[in-house]
């Protein structure tokens, strides 16, 4: 549903009017009663066509988080285009060593943060206002999904998750206290990203000096390619709500 503006921002709209008046008036010699209004909804109506079709902008209440989503736009655009780059790298070098399995877990983790821009997107829209606070139920639901993966986790997925964990309950701790979770949910989010291209690099490196046909490096790539998977559900888990 379009919403009225002022037409005297929309030079265009303002003309259109006019001319609905003076063929109004001199053409179809209409009564001023009758085209004035006529007149005055054509230039309304163009000029509320016009913004409608203008590109959006955030409009958030916080600068500071303005600032923060920004910041995770450009981090999550750098792990894609990074990860949309492995990826094609990764399918010569490990079709060429019949890796087939290994292949396979990268490629899905690399595509999973190759989203990662359009999702951010879709949040940033979402954080506008106070009803796009998480309520304490969904924070709780949250957590609760984290530590039911932390059981059932080990090595350094167990120890990210600890740390998602923490996080949380930091924020389930601001809901509590009336506070505004969405700074704190787009830093834990900023930070999973950050530490994601971290082992996104050590995966890279690893691919170009291991020994693809060593089943111990082949092993330590596929841990490597197995936490890079995990800071990706991890991710979903908070920009989603």
């Amino acid at each position: 549903m379009m919403k009225l503006v002022n037409p005297l921002f929309y030079p265009w709209a303002v003309l259109a009017g006019g001319i609905t008046l003076i063929l109004g008036v001199r053409i179809a010699q209409l009564p001023s009663l009758i085209v004035l209004p006529l007149a005055t909804g054509v230039a309304v109506a163009g000029a509320s066509f016009s913004k409608s079709r203008e590109p959006q902008y955030l409009e958030l209440d916080n600068p500071e988080l303005q600032q923060e989503i920004t910041s995770v736009k450009t981090s999550a655009l750098v792990l894609a285009n990074k990860s949309n780059e492995l990826r094609l790298e990764v399918k010569k070098l490990l079709t060429d060593s019949f890796q087939m399995e290994l292949l396979a877990a990268v490629q899905m983790s690399c595509d999973r943060a190759s989203e990662l821009p359009a999702k951010i997107d879709n949040l940033a829209w979402r954080l506008q206002g106070n009803n796009s606070l998480l309520s304490l139920n969904e924070l709780q639901q949250q957590l609760l999904e984290v530590q039911q993966k932390l059981q059932s986790s080990s090595g350094m997925a167990k120890q990210h998750l600890s740390q998602l964990t923490d996080s949380l309950k930091r924020n389930i701790q601001l809901a509590k206290e009336g506070q505004d979770t969405r700074l704190a949910r787009i830093v834990s989010i900023s930070t999973q990203i950050q530490d994601s291209a971290g082992v996104l690099q050590q995966l890279h490196n690893q691919l170009h000096t291991s020994d693809l046909t060593d089943s111990e490096q082949i092993n330590q790539l596929q841990l490597l390619s197995n936490e890079f998977s995990s800071f990706q559900e991890n991710i979903d888990l908070l920009v989603r709500k």
